[in-house]
């Protein structure tokens, strides 16, 4: 896949260009991460075809993007989960589905898969955050994409549903082979999901590595104040924290690796 596009923007510093040059492999699961209004977003809604801009988007050898010439949004095989869901409110979970494409045994292994099945004849206004914003995963997997796209899908649930919807979510995109890209500000999910993290910052690519480059043979070290029962507290950073006691000692050094991003 070839991403080789710029487009004009309003940052958070003013205006800029969004210039950006990228080849992705097919099937990795891409993280982009930065400030905002560094243009993470407008990569996404430029790859779907809902902005404008100028230069070339290559799919499988398929021309989605080219000098006058662009394939409309309905044309493009991309699935967009969006952070406020967008779900039908007068359909049930599994019309949803079935609006996007009218295939049931694939709706019910989508609804399955994400255990959805008991839920599907209700209406979202009845579901949870989390059990919503399933139904919006699997719906933009009713078109088979080639690519789906995540901005910042996650980031308004709790912490148990994000860990929930983070494994579905790496189920589905290996089930389905799709190339995945999702924003993220999250660095424990960036580094638990990702293949690759691109860094974006006033519209220009700074950094792009293997998610296991993303992180620093230096490390940084803390001291263990105290320990109480299963718990220990840790000085680091100028920060105290509570971890896991694994038989620390108060006084011990501890180090662990820093992330890059």
């Amino acid at each position: 896949m070839k991403l080789d596009f710029k487009k004009p923007l309003i940052g958070s510093d003013g205006q800029m260009i969004l210039d950006v040059n990228l080849d992705l492999n097919k099937g990795e699961f891409i993280s982009i991460s930065g400030a905002s209004g560094s243009g993470k977003t407008t990569i996404l809604r430029i790859l779907a075809g809902l902005e404008e801009a100028s230069g070339k988007i290559i799919v499988d050898d398929e021309v989605w993007l080219d000098k006058n010439f662009s394939i409309p949004p309905q044309k493009r095989k991309i699935g967009f989960v969006f952070q406020d869901y967008a779900l039908f409110p007068n359909m049930t979970i599994e019309q949803n589905l079935l609006f996007v494409d009218n295939n049931k045994n694939l709706a019910n292994k989508l609804l399955f898969m994400t255990e959805l099945s008991e839920l599907k004849n209700r209406y979202p206004n009845s579901l949870s955050g989390g059990q919503k914003q399933r139904v919006s995963i699997c719906r933009a997997l009713m078109k088979k994409p080639k690519i789906l796209l995540l901005d910042e899908a996650f980031s308004a649930l709790d912490i148990v549903m994000r860990t929930k919807l983070q494994n579905d979510v790496l189920n589905l995109h290996n089930e389905f082979k799709t190339t995945t890209l999702m924003i993220s500000h999250d660095k424990s999910e960036i580094a638990k999901m990702s293949d690759r993290i691109i860094i974006i910052d006033k519209g220009k690519v700074i950094d792009d590595k293997r998610a296991s480059e993303m992180f620093s043979s230096n490390a940084l070290q803390g001291e263990i104040l105290k320990t109480i029962d299963n718990k220990a507290l840790l000085s680091i950073e100028k920060q105290v924290i509570k971890i896991e006691n694994k038989a620390y000692k108060v006084g011990q050094k501890v180090s662990f690796e820093q992330s890059l991003f």
